[in-house]
């Protein structure tokens, strides 16, 4: 562990688990003292290829946050947050976007605070095959609350027609992406075609988290033309979609949406839910490239019979269900989180 004001270290250690889209790890940390840090967005870790996409940013934001709190309440520490809510540019020549500064007080932990913790540590996005078993309504239930207080509306199906047809728009989203020049590029920065290049780079999506054989991922996405080939193009679709077995039921978030401060909100709203579902032991997997996607959101939003607009859209879509556990993705040393 780096050598920072305490309690810092140990905080930001915890929080380097905070999930980011493509495994980016974007957020960086100045420590002031050892009360006080700044927090920024890096810019060149972002996802800009999908101008739809540019607000994940400041949803990755919210989603570090909250992780930042839980594992600051486990600690015994409150988070008091000033922060800056302004849009993205990411043209700018100032890399770092600043997010706003954060200060810890003391505070008495509890029994809570420490489960939410154990379940900070226990989450995982999981790419596996699912067992075909949806989750129970009760078991839904917490999170349900979590979106009303919020303001938004977390909503599921395990209808077949729906969920099949959210598979088929997730599964076509990927083969319409890779003809988009910037996008393709943008998902070959990202990707990891073995664990050692995973481990030794510490981010990004590895061969193996998403279940394809390392050769034929880098073939597969190097050589793109060939995913529309008769022969081939089936072959290595049958590949990719074999990750997609045994879903029974998908879900989304739905709410306010229009401006940093929601953006930042509903990435609070996710994490705390993913934690809720994690503490029961459902399996997650967020499906973010449909909600980007400007084609694919429009029939997924279709299929699922939500009515969006006056600020309110449906931003956040996963598959959940049980699965074996994967493996833990990597991470990038606390050092390189640090900003000077």
């Amino acid at each position: 562990m780096t050598d920072l004001a305490e309690p810092w270290g140990r905080l930001l250690e915890a929080a380097r688990s905070y999930p980011s889209p493509h495994n980016s790890q974007p957020i960086r940390v100045r420590v002031v003292d050892g009360a006080t840090a700044e927090v920024f967005y890096d810019l060149d870790r972002g996802l800009p290829a999908e101008s739809f996409g540019i607000p994940f940013g400041h949803v990755c934001a919210g989603v570090f946050l909250e992780t930042l709190e839980v594992a600051a309440a486990a600690e015994g520490f409150a988070v008091t947050e000033r922060l800056t809510l302004t849009e993205m540019d990411f043209g700018s020549a100032e890399r770092l976007h600043p997010l706003g500064t954060l200060v810890l007080s003391p505070r008495e932990s509890t029994d809570r605070d420490r489960a939410r913790r154990a379940a900070l540590d226990a989450r995982r996005t999981n790419r596996r095959p699912y067992d075909n078993r949806a989750v129970a309504s009760g078991e839904l239930a917490a999170v349900e609350a979590l979106a009303r207080e919020a303001g938004h509306r977390f909503a599921a199906s395990a209808q077949s027609d729906v969920v099949d047809e959210i598979i088929r728009v997730n599964q076509e989203t990927l083969f319409d992406d890779l003809r988009n020049d910037a996008v393709h590029h943008e998902i070959m920065t990202w990707l990891r075609f073995s664990d050692e290049q995973a481990r030794t780079m510490g981010d990004g999506l590895s061969a193996d988290a998403m279940l394809m054989p390392g050769r034929l991922l880098r073939f597969a996405m190097g050589n793109r033309g060939l995913w529309e080939a008769p022969i081939i193009g089936r072959v290595i679709k049958s590949v990719y979609l074999k990750t997609m077995r045994g879903v029974a039921q998908v879900a989304w978030f739905e709410g306010p949406f229009s401006g940093p401060g929601d953006y930042l909100e509903a990435g609070r709203l996710f994490m705390r839910s993913w934690l809720e579902l994690t503490a029961r032991g459902v399996a997650l997997h967020p499906l973010g490239t449909v909600i980007t996607n400007p084609r694919s959101h429009a029939r997924f939003v279709e299929a699922a019979g939500i009515e969006e607009g006056d600020g309110r859209m449906a931003w956040m879509l996963v598959r959940l269900g049980y699965a074996p556990e994967p493996p833990l993705a990597y991470r990038r040393p606390l050092e390189e989180m640090l900003a000077s």
